[in-house]
């Protein structure tokens, strides 16, 4: 930490022990005024399959919710806020911004705790109200309310610990709030809810304030804080109804407008290395850009642009299938659940909503048809202006070279039948000191062909607990890149933290109809007593279909060297005269591996020793794949070459 930083936190050390030895109190909620309304910016979705929403909701008030890896929970009735659903495991109510979250043996699994009191489940009642009219819809979101307002006071326990918690709990309920009516819904006029609405308001104030007062900072300054900000601009304007809310509005967009330019670099790319957070990152930026747009507030030009880059990005790394690789971190996270069925896609649904936002009729394309969480955020003219979009008047081929964020897109044919997209990265290891969701992946790739991944980035599977898999998942050996001497390229610290980092940059790019080439290198072996400096060069003959990777090790003594090849969980790994033929479907590649003397291959599909072949692609769940494992020892300095030749299977 910097002095600042180590002051600032003791500073605040200082405050949370007043405040927990009760020197210092908050501010009491005031009396609401009502008087004050907004103009909603989030509704039904038009033509909606209403049957899909109910069913949804339905299975809500039966008591199951689908958490990460626990298909079906029952929280219980009324439901244990407090308790991490996966362990059974019961927090305490001591004073939240002292208890520590990160202690599996008080807590449990706090992502499993921390899940279900998003209230995700709270707009998908509200939205099964606002399409039926059933009051049951409405009893379910007030129980489960109440519940949480005895079973969490305020300050107390597990779900008053972070400010990112509180601030996506209050855009959930932001959305419901909407959804009902606000605060004119029918409801509040009976007895048995007239007092729901004025808890529900003190909540939000104490809410508001929390965050306000607890921005993450300094190294935490990442994903979190535009988070916090995005909760507290959109309670400032949700919630008019006190003086403090205009504090909440300027604060929160004063912060969005920093960060936002801050945190993503001016090509597109969220400074934090991983693709989900993109993701992440954009739904709060956009749901506040609307929430704004609707209610007279602007964001600035840069603001808007920067979301526009963002969202080039994304359509960039999308294959013609719509995958995307699976770069640093992801855990499952998401700022509000829109949309209800099976097909959704995150990735597309931004790209649909940034198709109408920008006119883009390249985003149309990279995003197929009009979904829900789009309809739901445009309003009702959200299928006409889509429809409008010229997908023939496209950019497409969008950007390849993404410089600030190491990015580079190898293809051809793009985004037809016969697309090849390899997606090099050359990138810093992640966002500020910590580099909290970056990966030791300097250098790896991923690749596909006709809208179908073969070469894959594994992906994350765990955070807080299961120490060792979240080392694996985080290390070198989990991605299509070179290990020296068994050692990561940068060196963790902690779940969400590393002690040494590799520079990693690109040294060469070259994009011509007759072929594409990348060059790069990364730093991390030069630590070791004799450094080790890698670059690697890709090179795509598109007439060919040939892609060849050199490996250049400069060294003066002899280093155990891995090169490693993660394939898709559905792929058949055949050997073949000096490599393998990796097969998926109608599409295949023919893997040619470097010749040295003494070099060994080995294919790994589910191994725990070594820890090898293993894919995950949702929080908490892990599966075999087929990785290829090439080692020898090799001197002095040594070029490694592998060729790729990608073609239909006869």
């Amino acid at each position: 930490m910097t002095p600042g930083e180590m002051a600032f936190r003791a500073a605040r050390a200082l405050q949370v022990r007043a405040e927990r030895l009760g020197a210092w109190r908050a501010a009491r909620a005031p009396e609401p005024q009502l008087g004050q309304g907004f103009h909603p910016w989030v509704s039904i979705p038009a033509n909606a399959r209403t049957a899909c929403y109910l069913a949804a909701a339905d299975r809500i008030r039966e008591g199951a919710l689908d958490i990460f890896a626990l298909p079906g929970v029952d929280l219980g009735q009324p439901p244990r806020w407090n308790r991490d659903p996966k362990s059974g495991i019961q927090a305490p109510l001591a004073y939240g911004k002292t208890l520590d979250y990160r202690d599996a043996d008080v807590v449990g699994d706090i992502k499993y705790l921390w899940e279900p009191n998003r209230h995700l489940q709270l707009v998908t009642l509200a939205q099964a109200y606002a399409m039926s009219g059933a009051t049951k819809y409405f009893e379910e979101l007030a129980e489960q309310l109440d519940s949480w307002f005895v079973a969490c006071p305020s300050g107390l326990g597990p779900n008053w610990a972070s400010a990112l918690e509180a601030a996506i709990r209050l855009v959930n309920w932001s959305i419901a709030w909407q959804l009902i009516g606000g605060a004119r819904c029918r409801q509040f006029e009976s007895p048995r809810y007239a007092a729901l609405r004025l808890r529900w308001l003190r909540s939000v104030f104490e809410h508001a304030e929390f965050v306000r007062g607890w921005f993450s900072l300094h190294s935490s300054a990442n994903n979190h804080l535009i988070g916090e900000a995005a909760g507290l601009f959109v309670a400032g304007v949700t919630w008019p109804h006190w003086k403090r809310a205009s504090l909440w509005v300027d604060t929160g967009k004063r912060v969005l407008e920093r960060e936002a330019l801050a945190q993503n670099a001016p090509d597109g790319v969220n400074r934090e290395q991983a693709v989900w957070y993109q993701h992440f990152v954009l739904d709060f930026l956009v749901f506040c850009l609307l929430a704004g747009r609707a209610n007279g507030l602007r964001f600035s030009a840069e603001y808007e642009a920067r979301i526009e880059s963002m969202l080039d990005y994304l359509a960039s790394i999308m294959d013609a299938g719509g995958n995307v690789p699976q770069f640093g971190d992801a855990d499952d996270g998401r700022m509000a659940r829109l949309a209800q069925g099976e097909g959704f896609c995150p990735y597309k649904s931004l790209l649909a909503t940034g198709a109408i936002l920008f006119g883009r009729g390249d985003f149309k394309q990279k995003a197929g048809a009009l979904d829900d969480k789009t309809r739901a955020l445009i309003g009702p003219r959200a299928d006409e202006e889509y429809g409008r979009l010229d997908t023939k008047k496209t950019r497409l081929p969008l950007r390849r070279a993404f410089p600030h964020g190491g990015c580079y897109v190898l293809g051809c044919d793009l985004d037809t039948p016969a697309e090849i997209r390899l997606v090099a990265d050359a990138g810093p290891l992640g966002y500020r000191s910590i580099a909290a969701h970056g990966h030791a992946d300097a250098l790896s790739f991923t690749l596909s062909a006709a809208g179908r991944e073969l070469l894959i980035d594994p992906g994350t599977y765990a955070y807080h607990t299961r120490g060792a898999w979240r080392q694996y998942f985080r290390g070198t050996s989990a991605h299509n890149t070179v290990r020296i001497d068994g050692l990561d390229q940068s060196v963790q610290g902690g779940n969400f933290l590393w002690l040494k980092k590799a520079n990693a940059g690109c040294s060469a790019w070259l994009s011509s109809a007759e072929k594409d080439c990348f060059e790069g290198w990364q730093d991390g072996y030069t630590r070791l007593a004799d450094p080790v400096k890698h670059r690697r060069r890709i090179e795509l003959d598109k007439a060919a279909r040939r892609i060849v990777i050199e490996d250049a090790l400069e060294m003066a003594e002899d280093h155990e060297v891995e090169l490693f090849f993660h394939c898709h969980e559905e792929s058949r790994v055949i050997p073949a005269a000096e490599g393998f033929v990796v097969r998926r479907g109608e599409v295949a590649l023919r893997l040619t591996l470097p010749q040295a003397p003494g070099a060994k291959v080995e294919v790994y599909r589910g191994s725990l020793a070594p820890m090898s072949g293993w894919v995950s692609r949702a929080f908490d769940c892990r599966e075999p794949a087929p990785t290829i494992a090439w080692r020898a020892r090799l001197t002095g300095r040594s070029v490694l070459r592998t060729e790729i030749l990608v073609h239909p299977v006869p």
